[in-house]
């Protein structure tokens, strides 16, 4: 990450999501694995692919042997999407504009429930970083611990990564998440600030205690 790029993470209250240094890692890499840098394969599929996004996705795989995730990426950036995802401060200020974009209109007045439980979220520990992504927030410390999500109108799910975990509150949902092997196994609905009580500090602080 670059200078710059750090001291904006140090001022942005949100830090730089890890598939970013994933996608900056690939793109090092990707004249050595497929013969062409980023901007060799833009100017390639700019000049010589399909006109649609959807079509040079299937001309990569089909034609030139990449990878479905290198498709769709490359094609996804060929028509100017995705670049903050290998941009640390790119992604930052997509970040915010995330955020925004999450809590407006009729879910605007669930931004203070989104504040509280952040800051909640944040003071697990100093290891901890929100990474907004268009519909959801994680909160990491080694993996993705928790995440807020503005599921409805009325309503914001904190998710809990608890593994096997079946001793739980009645207040506690279990999403099915790890039969799914998915990180977050159960959540709580958080309809106001109220509903942000000891228990929902207690059970946060153990999702975040399981990924020392």
């Amino acid at each position: 990450m670059g200078k710059s790029a750090t001291k904006k993470a140090k001022k942005s209250i949100y830090g730089v999501h890890p598939g970013v240094l994933m996608t900056q890692k690939w793109i090092a890499e990707l004249k050595t694995k497929t013969g062409r840098s980023l901007d060799e394969w833009m100017k390639f599929i700019r000049k010589d692919g399909p006109p649609t996004e959807p079509a040079r996705r299937d001309w990569l795989k089909q034609q030139h042997g990449l990878g479905t995730n290198s498709a769709w990426w490359l094609a996804e950036r060929s028509v100017g999407k995705g670049e903050e995802l290998g941009d640390a401060d790119a992604y930052l200020q997509a970040a915010k504009k995330y955020v925004e974009d999450m809590f407006s209109g009729k879910k605007e007045h669930l931004r203070p429930i989104y504040g509280a439980l952040l800051k909640l979220g944040s003071s697990m520990g100093e290891d901890v970083k929100a990474c907004p992504c268009q519909t959801i927030v994680p909160l990491y410390r080694n993996h993705v611990f928790a995440q807020i999500k503005p599921t409805t109108q009325t309503r914001i799910d904190l998710g809990l990564a608890l593994g096997d975990t079946k001793k739980t509150s009645r207040r506690l949902i279990d999403t099915g998440g790890f039969a799914k092997k998915d990180r977050i196994t159960h959540r709580f609905e958080i309809t106001s600030l109220n509903d942000i009580d000891g228990e929902v500090k207690r059970w946060l602080k153990t999702a975040y205690d399981r990924d020392a």
